[in-house]
Formats: structure tokens, sequence, C-alpha cells
């Protein structure tokens, strides 16, 4: 039986380059384009998301990567082949690719061996039967479906279904893997289990990997980088958590996670760089990216966790008088909602989490903390 390591070792490779992609549909007469010179590169073995919400061109640059859509402009390579530019087109059969759709695509009238084993009996690079049978049998061992490589596929559980196109697509030892929302069909507890599963064994095989999703969750909790993308362009690519704790565009800051949106003006830098804003008729301190000059509109972010709640004034920087207005307990954590007062008057609101243990009463008279380093300044 071929091991996890020699299976890593045959496939090898996996450098995706997407250069300036571009594509265009017809609409209603109109040519309407949808992805607007989308660029990025993964390396091998790492596992990349684009994360965005419906429309904004997540899916078709996926289908464009995998050959299933003919790009208008721009340039895909794998491991230095050029695989589409606006002039020639890959097919799929011959692009190394493995993928997994989001509603699966198991063949229903197959059992889960023969689901696994049809791609390598009619791709280009066909293998004899026995050769076949061990690939496909190794794939299912791998997601732990080869006990059941005689069960009709429709006796499967969702779960397994997704394991089972994920084994089919593992079955030809792709240099890259592309999933489209592959767990969106799941319960929310099967979800999170599936995730952790798919991650791990990304990581065992060292293939390289694409993930399209629209939930913030998924993508930062499986990736290595993700890019998020608004209006066919990708509007901020970073690690998981430089995305979270330090977006650089107020629709990334609003999209991924909870947050706070404070407007602010710009008054003052202090000796270390930070800046000095004016919001909720008080000065904060926050760290400010160069550009922002004296007088500049700007939004402050801060995330609801990093807010902190006091009894009492305590001698800290941006403590905000407030009112706690609600109370929600979600489990794990607790939301509340508190109102920001200056001179007794309500003059905005700030979203906080915290432990369950640890939150204040609703209709209580408490100091809010925005801690400096907990704070981010984005252009208005």
């Amino acid at each position: 039986m071929t091991t996890t390591a020699d299976m890593t070792e045959a496939r090898g490779g996996g450098r995706l380059v997407v250069d300036g992609l571009e594509k265009h549909y017809r609409l209603d007469g109109a040519e309407v384009q949808v992805v607007k010179g989308v660029s990025f590169t993964i390396e091998p073995g790492t596992f990349t998301s684009l994360l965005g919400p419906s429309g904004c061109g997540k899916t078709t640059t996926l289908r464009c990567v995998a050959g299933l859509e003919t790009s208008d402009g721009g340039a895909i390579s794998l491991d230095g082949r050029v695989l589409s530019t606006g002039s020639e087109h890959v097919s799929p059969d011959k692009r190394d690719v493995g993928m997994v759709f989001q509603n699966y695509a198991i063949w229903p009238h197959m059992s889960v061996y023969a689901n696994a084993v049809f791609p390598l009996q009619v791709s280009a690079g066909k293998l004899p039967r026995k050769q076949a049978r061990q690939r496909a049998m190794e794939a299912l061992e791998l997601v732990q479906l080869d006990a059941y490589a005689d069960r009709p596929a429709t006796a499967l559980s969702g779960g397994q279904q997704q394991r089972l196109a994920l084994a089919r697509a593992l079955a030809h030892r792709p240099r890259l893997l592309l999933l489209d929302e592959p767990l969106s069909n799941l319960d929310a507890k099967l979800r999170d289990t599936m995730r952790n599963e798919l991650r791990g064994l990304q990581q065992r095989l060292g293939i390289t990997a694409l993930y399209v999703t629209h939930d913030q969750s998924e993508a930062l909790s499986m990736s290595d980088r993700v890019a998020v993308m608004n209006g066919g362009r990708i509007v901020q690519e970073a690690s998981p958590k430089d995305l979270y704790f330090a977006p650089t565009d107020r629709f990334v800051a609003d999209f991924v996670g909870r947050v706070n949106l404070i407007p602010a003006v710009v008054r003052d830098r202090d000796a270390n760089g930070d800046a000095l804003v004016e919001a909720f008729g008080t000065r904060l301190v926050t760290p400010c990216p160069a550009g922002s000059g004296t007088g500049a509109e700007v939004t402050v972010t801060v995330r609801p966790e990093s807010v902190r709640w006091h009894e009492a004034s305590v001698d800290r920087p941006n403590l905000l008088p407030a009112r706690v207005a609600r109370v929600e307990f979600l489990g794990e954590i607790v939301e509340y909602e508190a109102e920001i007062l200056h001179e007794r008057t309500t003059v905005g609101r700030i979203v906080a989490r915290g432990a369950p243990m640890d939150s204040p009463a609703e209709g209580s008279s408490i100091f809010v903390e925005l801690a400096p380093r907990a704070c981010r300044v984005l252009a208005a």
C-alpha cells in the first residue's frame, strides 16, 4: 500500500499564479465584467481561501482556474505551465487539478468505489484497471471510507458524501485541489468537524488548495492566506490574523467578523506616532497609518471582544462613560451594547463581547475601555 508520504512525493509541485485575471459575461444584451484584474499566488503545500459575498467573483475565479470557464484576460499558470491566457485555454482534464463542488456531484447510481475510481478510468491519463483500483482505494482510505467501498453512494450521510467527493478529487493525485463551498450543505456541527478534517488532510498530504467560501469562520480557521473579494476585485490579501485585526479596507473590517465602526476626525499625533482622534465628543489614542493628516475624516475600528468594561473610572486611555442598553447571552459568550455618554447625553453605541460570567448588568452605568492597540484607523 502506498503511504501518505509516498502520495505527497508523487504529487509534487502546486505553485499557482493568477495574474490580472478578467472574465466577462453578456447579460440581457449587456457585457458585465465579473472578475476585474484579479492577481494572487499560492505557494506549494499551502491553503488559500477566496472569501466574499455572493456575486463578488470568487466562484468565477475558481472556475477559471479549473478550466470550466474561459478567461477573457490575464494569465493562469501552475508550476510554470501556462493554463490559460486571453488567447489560449487548456481543457480541465489536462490541468492536473482536482475539484470538489458545492453539491458534491456524487453519481447516485454508482457505488462508493465506482465514484472514486471513475475519473481514473475516463481521464486523459487513463490508468490500467489494477493501478486505478489501488489509487481509488488509497483515496477512500485517506477519508476513512474504504470500509464503505461497496455501499451505494446514496446510502452515505451528508458528511460521508462530502468525503467521497474529496476522495474522488484526490484519487489522481492532482497538483492543485479546488474546493467550491464544499461544506455549505452540512449542518453547523458537522461543518465544524469536516473543516477540521479537511484542513488536517490537506496538511498531511502537503497538497496546494484553493478554497471558495462566503463564511468568514471557515476562511479564518482553515487558511494560510485569505483573499477578500468584493465587486470582482481582491480588496485585501493577508494571513487570517492580520486580516481580522489589521484590515486595510472598511469593507474587509465589516465583512470579516463583528466590528465597531466609529466615525472620527484626526486632531493630532503623539510622540509615538499614534493619532489623537476626536470621537464621541472626546479624544481617543489609536495607531494611524501615514497619510491621515490633521483634520482628516477617518473610521476607527475595534472588535467587540477587544472592548473592556469597568465598574468605576480607572487611569487608562480611551476610557468612556457608558450605560448598558442590552445584554444578550449567547452560551459561550455574552454580547452587550453600551450607549456612550458625553455630558450625560448619548453620543454613540459600542458592541462588546466577553465571558458569560463577567458581564455588566442591563441598565447599569459603566466605563468602556477601547485599548489603543486594539483600535485601527481606516481612511474615510
